[in-house]
């Protein structure tokens, strides 16, 4: 059975766990690639970066040998922004774009001026503590517990960097269709979700959901229902086994 692969990149200070749920609620036609990012969980090891192209191309060489059309791609807040990039970079070293993006949760590449204001410099513990705080996706439990922010705080100081001092470049417009997943109640304006039209020559889609940030995760089966339903046509096209 052919499948279609969906590329997952993970938003600040998260490893590539944070979508292992999603592997037994996806159509068996739907192979899920979880992409794990330099400095956490497997690669723990390796340095973090703070310039998105520089990692967005790293990814493309170690994705180029192996990765096959058709494939699409999902990232949630820095995860967003990150497969934007990523897409760009697989095209440049002449790989197949994505059949989709889905950008989850963020401001499109040009509408970041207000988004990430205060993000280009590094944050201090307490910063990074509170802004995990306010957006809701961590229990005070949590916040608390100093052994595990001292090995959160170094990865999320890294991945606020990236987007803090990441700027939009001119460059030819992706061909693949983008769909926008955003919170009702998340800090991402409606025209900064509809910014994204402006990364394709593609169709283009809003789907806003209830909840704030970590809405992704409060309404999964949701989240997970829009990419199964926009991937359908592209799994039919293909002539992929409907396996659901």
């Amino acid at each position: 059975m052919t499948q279609l692969t969906l590329l997952c990149l993970p938003y600040s200070g998260a490893s590539a766990m944070v979508y292992s749920r999603w592997r037994r609620k996806l159509p068996e036609w739907l192979k899920l690639q979880p992409l794990e990012l330099p400095g956490r969980g497997a690669r723990f090891g390796e340095p973090l970066h703070t310039d998105m192209r520089r990692l967005a191309l790293q990814l493309a060489h170690e994705q180029k040998a192996t990765l096959k059309a058709p494939y699409a791609m999902f990232g949630h807040s820095l995860g967003a922004l990150l497969a934007c990039e990523l897409a760009h970079a697989l095209r440049s070293l002449g790989g197949p774009e994505p059949v989709a993006l889905f950008a989850s949760g963020t401001a499109a590449p040009t509408m970041r001026a207000d988004y990430d204001r205060g993000f280009a410099e590094p944050k201090t513990d307490a910063e990074l503590i509170e802004q995990l705080r306010t957006l809701n996706g961590t229990s005070e439990e949590v916040l608390a517990n100093e052994e595990l922010m001292s090995l959160t705080l170094p990865v999320l100081r890294a991945d606020f960097l990236l987007c803090g001092r990441f700027e939009p470049q001119q460059r030819p417009l992706l061909k693949c269709p983008v769909h926008v997943l955003g919170g009702k109640a998340d800090r991402a304006t409606t025209e900064q979700l509809i910014g994204w039209r402006k990364e394709t020559h593609g169709s283009f889609s809003v789907d806003m959901l209830a909840g704030g940030h970590f809405f992704i995760h409060e309404h999964e089966a949701k989240v997970l229902r829009v990419i199964k339903d926009q991937l359908e046509v592209h799994h039919r096209r293909h002539g992929l086994m409907a396996v659901s």
